[in-house]
């Protein structure tokens, strides 16, 4: 495993150029680590590296993600956030507290977050939905990644129509949060659900527009006709 890391790594910084560094760092306000690695070069290398431990032991791999996060380089945790949800079809309840520490651990921008959180944590709560009530716990979490990751990991059903239920109830949870990377998060959790379901999204929305933070609400509203827009954005 760690001639395998040695090797990655060594591509990775191959590949890195100064002008994406500054690029990608603009993206963020927090500080972050990166190579500054283009996105098509960051696709080969997580699927040739993919291919040299695809028959590996699902924990085994783990374990190596385990390791590409503690380094802190958003390019490694995208690596992570590439492989994990190839092995969906392998997950167990139990990985959910692998999932939930690394979110709590690692995860430290909007980035790590969405791209863990989309696909994996995505498939794994359509294949467990028992967790849902899980997830929602996390809405209360002192951990903004972690409240961010209640909502973003139901970006993907929520875009297929699904558990419409419970992204009111993550919603009403972080509603009145002040963290601006959590008030996007379930705002766009509901954009989401909106493609499906824009007439109860609307609803929400104009139910709660009086204290639903504005960042919140224009995510929320982005997809909707102009007409209900205007409704939506106005006060009173």
């Amino acid at each position: 495993m760690q001639q395998l890391l040695k090797e990655l790594r060594a591509d990775l910084k191959k590949n890195a150029d100064a002008a994406t560094r500054e690029t990608f760092t603009r993206f963020f306000k927090e500080d972050i680590v990166c190579y500054g690695i283009k996105s098509a070069a960051m696709q080969r290398i997580a699927k040739q590296y993919w291919k040299k431990i695809s028959l590996w032991d699902k924990k085994d791999i783990f374990h190596l993600c385990e390791e590409l996060y503690k380094s802190d380089y958003c390019e490694e945790a995208f690596i992570v956030s590439t492989w994990v949800p190839k092995l969906s079809d392998c997950f167990v309840r139990s990985d959910l507290t692998l999932f939930k520490k690394w979110i709590n651990t690692y995860i430290n921008n909007w980035a790590k977050c969405d791209g863990f959180c989309n696909h994996s944590m995505g498939d794994y709560i359509q294949k467990f939905e028992e967790d849902l009530a899980e997830l929602k716990t996390w809405t209360r979490s002192k951990n903004r990644w972690l409240k961010r990751a209640a909502a973003v990991s139901l970006i993907l059903p929520a875009r297929r129509g699904k558990y419409l239920t419970d992204v009111f109830e993550i919603a009403d949870s972080l509603l009145l949060d002040q963290d601006d990377m959590v008030q996007k998060g379930y705002g766009w959790l509901l954009k989401e659900a909106s493609r499906l379901h824009c007439r109860e999204v609307f609803d929400y929305v104009v139910k709660h527009k009086k204290t639903m933070p504005r960042t919140a609400l224009r995510y929320a509203i982005e997809l909707m006709p102009k007409d209900l827009k205007v409704v939506a954005m106005k006060r009173g």
